[in-house]
């Protein structure tokens, strides 16, 4: 078997390809894998609140195995509020961290009995108001995405006054302002990146309780990295950081710690089994073959747009390699996963064969299309 890469994921045995489903595309999961990953992390944030983050790969059996390892949840809509109820997760284990939400969605939850809302403005704090009385919020305060492979906009937050503002407006109408969160981008490669915003939100803290309102929770949010074609360092080297950081900003009085991990638990339980469509070239005097796939952008891999997450991938073929760009099987241009990141593949390599991209557990079937070009969302096997 040709391994198209220089390191291999965290796990030391490659889920999924011992053999390869009739029907591709398909993207098989091996819970224990996954199971083994909410363990490290468990381990290294040994007093931290753990909140999976479900958009990250909602499979049931996934839910439950995680249930079972004493894992809580972040949610992100009614439905993942309900796959994880279904997994026998408690309604307190679960932390509504959308700060946009349906007003009948706030709701909802309320009636299930979620009681931890996440909000980054006034409009969103009004709903909870109304909608959740007297539930727990976490204002999430804006945070810089550099070094992150998948940074978050300014989509998500708040600037610090507002949040400062925003809590004692909670306060005062019936809520219990519990914590700051903040989020430092998906696919973090430096464990540092956290630490200023640690050091911003132990500012919030001092503000508000000199104002009378303490808080008690410091929601570090997620972004914990896994290996894909190059290392990263281990979760315990996160872990020192940020309990470092905390240490330092915080001192004697530090708050209870929350982490909503999503990638770390999931992606490398997952491997993609992919066909090769065609392999063709474009002039005679190309270098570079083009490989279609059965699979790309619309199929689930949406994390390739910029060559963003450079997935491993593996071949059961041996022998001379060359360079290739990797393309999905739609009729949109834009669907090519990657033309300037060096990718090289058998030199035999033929239609019909299968190509297994690893690591792909996570945000790869939630984000696959319903039926874009005809084409069937991704099709998941949990093992």
């Amino acid at each position: 078997m040709t391994v198209i890469a220089s390191e291999t994921t965290e796990p030391a045995t490659v889920p999924g390809t011992e053999q390869t489903p009739e029907q591709t595309p398909c993207l098989v999961i091996d819970v224990d894998v996954a199971r083994d990953q909410y363990g490290r992390i468990a381990e290294a944030f040994a007093e931290a609140h753990i909140h999976y983050a479900v958009k990250a790969n909602p499979e049931l059996p996934l839910l439950r195995a995680l249930v079972a390892a004493g894992c809580r949840f972040d949610v992100a809509s009614r439905a993942e509020i309900d796959l994880c109820l279904a997994a026998g997760a408690s309604p307190d284990d679960l932390s509504y961290g959308h700060p946009i939400k349906k007003t009948e969605d706030i709701a909802y939850a309320y009636a299930v009995g979620v009681r931890i809302f996440a909000f980054d403005s006034a409009g969103e704090l009004d709903k909870i108001v109304t909608h959740a009385p007297g539930s727990s919020v976490l204002c999430r305060v804006l945070a810089s995405s550099d070094g992150a492979r998948w940074p978050l906009s300014r989509k998500f937050g708040c600037v610090p006054e507002m949040a400062v503002d925003l809590m004692k407006v909670a306060a005062a109408r019936g809520l219990d302002p519990a914590g700051i969160a903040f989020h430092v981008g998906s696919q973090q490669l430096h464990p540092d990146r956290w630490e200023p915003s640690i050091a911003t939100v132990a500012q919030i803290f001092r503000q508000l309780r000199s104002s009378g309102i303490a808080l008690r929770i410091l929601n570090a949010g997620g972004g914990f990295p896994v290996s894909y074609r190059t290392p990263v360092a281990p979760i315990s080297a996160y872990a020192d950081a940020i309990h470092a950081a905390v240490r330092r900003h915080f001192g004697p009085d530090a708050p209870a710690l929350m982490i909503e991990p999503g990638r770390y638990v999931a992606a490398p339980a997952g491997v993609l089994h992919a066909q090769v469509v065609l392999v063709a070239k474009k002039s005679y005097d190309d270098e570079p073959r083009w490989v279609y796939l059965d699979v790309g952008r619309f199929g689930g891999l949406a994390e390739t747009e910029e060559e963003a997450i450079q997935y491993e991938l593996s071949t059961t073929r041996g022998g001379p390699v060359g360079p290739v760009i990797l393309a999905g099987p739609t009729c949109d241009s834009v669907d090519i996963l990657y033309q300037h990141a060096p990718y090289d593949l058998p030199l035999d390599l033929a239609a019909g064969e299968v190509i297994r991209i690893l690591g792909t557990g996570a945000y790869t079937a939630t984000y696959s299309s319903v039926g874009f070009n005809g084409l069937p969302p991704l099709r998941t096997i949990v093992r």
